[in-house]
């Protein structure tokens, strides 16, 4: 199992390895074959009594029907793909005042697949697919009173679906899914449909008259490589992680903020990071695709010294252009990681394998660009892929850095 999840971490980021100096505005030959394809459907998951300790029944339950699942895809051939992502309910399975302890008691559920995909054309436009493969299944129960009611579990499982695919135009595609995991009685776990509606874009490697103009006229500065050093510590506390985690507090008002980020219970209290980072694909003037490595060293606010070493895909967008700096804000997500220890400070963070994510907004500078600053948050957790998740902050942290 744990070598599964490294090869499938390892495929999360493999494809944005060795891009060419040349040509950036063009894909290689590997990411023009990929694609990524993000599902929203119904989910079905029927927990009931009968999975609580005996002698536990609950007043009733809530069920959160409304599910996603993320797939990056390779195409082996123009009918075969190999695809990894994840699926999990918009909110977690809730029991209702179980044995009258007055509250309820949630029950969390992840699947992260590798998979099998194969299409059948029924026409120009029209295809039948379908998926085998398999999956990590993890399941966070409960305990009431240090007494465990629903045990935690994680464990490998059966992958299957099927679907139809439109094809809408040169990149998109119109997807109506069905995904279905078995039951397990062994790991007390019941089946799993989904049915969503989703949307695939293929990568396409551009015209070459338009990449070469874009290639000869160079209106807009990419860097090619850069070269980070960054330092973070608590003193200005952790707003910024709580309120792009939408958990921020002004006065008596809670939950402020923007749900695109994680927070975790394990809190650095100072930080020291470098990093290098390399682009693998730029448009003309607002995005670019890179690559990078990490090396990061904290302490937590227990004086636990932690190091972590991280490569990473990273989105970056330009916002601004001037004169004098050009602006951005970035974002990266599942950069597989090794963590120096297991359960940092008695919370329960997982394994050593698990995922480094930031996002942060930075400027390059000077007349050739050669200098950046850069604001960022930062986070570790292993998205649920064990049962143990508690997660690392990492607070707002100051890079400098020099393009190479």
């Amino acid at each position: 199992m744990k070598n599964f999840i490294w090869i499938a971490l390892l495929l999360s980021t493999v494809s944005i390895f060795g891009q060419q100096e040349k040509m950036l505005t063009q894909f290689t030959p590997f990411l023009s074959k990929t694609y990524y394809n993000i599902n929203f459907g119904a989910i079905s998951y029927p927990y009931s009594d009968a999975n609580l300790k005996p002698g536990f029944i609950s007043e009733g339950v809530q069920k959160n029907r409304f599910s996603g699942r993320l797939l990056l895809g390779y195409k082996l051939k123009e009918d075969l793909a190999v695809q990894f992502g994840v699926l999990r309910p918009g909110d977690w399975f809730k029991f209702d005042n179980i044995n009258n302890i007055g509250y309820e008691r949630s029950v969390w559920f992840n699947l992260w697949s590798l998979s099998l995909k194969k299409s059948f054309n029924l026409n120009e436009k029209l295809s039948f697919y379908t998926e085998l493969g398999i999956g990590n299944l993890s399941r966070v129960g409960f305990s009431i009173n240090d007494e465990v009611i629903y045990k935690d579990a994680q464990y490998a499982t059966l992958v299957t679906g099927l679907g139809f695919s439109y094809r809408l135009n040169n990149n998109w595609d119109l997807l109506l899914n069905g995904t279905y995991v078995p039951k397990s009685e062994k790991h007390n776990q019941p089946s799993t449909f989904q049915s969503s509606v989703g949307m695939l874009y293929h990568l396409k490697k551009r015209p070459i008259e338009e990449v070469e103009k874009y290639e000869k006229e160079k209106k807009y500065f990419f860097p090619k490589r850069l070269l980070q050093i960054g330092y973070g510590t608590d003193n200005f506390g952790f707003f910024a992680n709580e309120f792009f985690a939408m958990s921020a507090k002004i006065g008596n008002t809670e939950n402020i903020g923007l749900p695109v980020f994680w927070l975790g219970e394990v809190k650095a209290k100072q930080s020291f990071m470098i990093t290098y980072q390399q682009t693998a694909f730029h448009t003309e003037k607002l995005f670019s695709l890179d690559w990078g490595v990490s090396v990061t060293g904290f302490q937590t606010l227990d004086k636990s010294s932690v190091y972590a070493v991280s490569i990473f895909p990273m989105l970056r967008f330009y916002v601004f252009r001037a004169n004098s700096f050009d602006s951005y804000i970035n974002y990266s997500i599942i950069g597989p990681t090794f963590l120096s220890k297991k359960n940092i400070d008695e919370y329960k963070t997982g394994p050593n394998g698990t995922y480094q994510d930031f996002m942060g907004v930075g400027a390059f500078f000077g007349k050739k660009r050669n200098y950046n600053v850069e604001l960022r948050i930062m986070h570790y957790s292993n998205g649920n892929i064990f049962p143990e998740n508690d997660g690392v902050d990492i607070p707002l942290m100051l890079t400098i850095g020099k393009t190479l």
